[in-house]
């Protein structure tokens, strides 16, 4: 819970940190670690543009209930609309095999956004943090290297992009801080349904209108990426960073695509060879300084 303190700083009531709060952090990495599974099956059995269309209009029924015009900040809320993110990432699970590597050049999200930070906000980072964002670019680098990786190439290429868009996506919302989460994603849903419907019904007629014929099953993945991944998981990163500090609670956020690895490798037979190994764990190592040290700056800062 964050308060007012009479110099008028917003401070935060700290709490220990125990059971419940393991449990949750535990649901939230396994959540989105399993999401790259539910896309896929999901991009698999549904055109690409369709199925970001449902996921967003899933997310928008769960959180209708929380939209508000927030004065001051709606139009911030409606630029996040997630359309052309979801878009990129539906392509470029669609165009591959390879899961796995797809989840490292996920997480150039990370260095993208303190890159971004730098050019934006003019924020100055010391050698560390460069360090990490050198090692994050260079362990997706080693994957093009890897026979298995490599012919991933239009896959890692759309995953890199739909992470600088990601990266775009977390400054703007530096600027929503005491919005409630389930509000965020409220305009997301709704702002994302109304974009990503527009695109599919331009571009998969068809599978628009064959919604209504599609399985359960399948239904079932899509519902569990924005129930699961987008409500439920950013939902306990908010609860998180109510009751604990950045430092924290950001880099416990890093087991989850350590999780989307493996999981990809035992449910899509993705092969776990020694490059992507070690580009995973490069690229990781990166990702960790990079987060672990911005935290730490965040928490100086508040």
């Amino acid at each position: 819970m964050s308060t007012i303190s009479a110099t008028g700083h917003i401070t935060r009531e700290t709490h220990r940190f125990g059971l419940r709060d393991f449990v949750v952090v535990v649901l939230m990495n396994v959540l989105w670690g399993l999401n790259i599974i539910a896309v896929k099956m999901a991009v698999s059995a549904i055109a690409p543009m369709t199925a970001g269309f449902l996921r967003q209009a899933i997310v928008f029924l769960v959180c209708a209930s929380w939209l508000r015009f927030v004065p001051g900040r709606t139009g911030t809320l409606a630029l996040l609309s997630g359309g052309v993110f979801y878009l990129l990432i539906n392509l470029s699970l669609s165009v591959s095999t390879n899961i796995g590597a797809l989840a490292i050049a996920g997480q150039l999200g990370v260095p993208f956004s303190l890159l971004l930070a730098i050019v934006v906000f003019r924020e100055r980072i010391h050698w560390p943090r460069m360090l990490g964002i050198g090692l994050s670019i260079f362990g997706v680098v080693l994957l093009v290297f890897d026979p298995a990786a490599a012919r991933e190439g239009t896959g890692l290429t759309l995953t890199a992009l739909a992470s600088f868009i990601w990266a775009i996506m977390s400054l703007i919302q530096r600027r929503l801080i005491g919005v409630p989460v389930l509000t965020i994603y409220a305009w997301v849903g709704l702002m994302g349904t109304l974009s990503m419907g527009v695109v599919a019904w331009i571009a998969e007629p068809a599978a628009m209108r064959h919604i209504p014929d599609l399985p359960l099953r399948t239904i079932g993945w899509v519902a569990f990426s924005a129930i699961g991944s987008t409500v439920i998981g950013q939902g306990s990163m908010s609860w998180l960073l109510q009751r604990h500090s950045v430092s924290i609670v950001t880099p416990m956020t890093l087991a989850a695509p350590i999780i989307s690895v493996f999981a990809a490798a035992y449910y899509f037979g993705n092969p776990l060879t020694l490059l992507i190994l070690m580009g995973g764990g490069v690229a990781m190592l990166g990702v960790a300084i990079v987060t672990i040290r911005t935290a730490r700056a965040d928490a100086t800062v508040a």
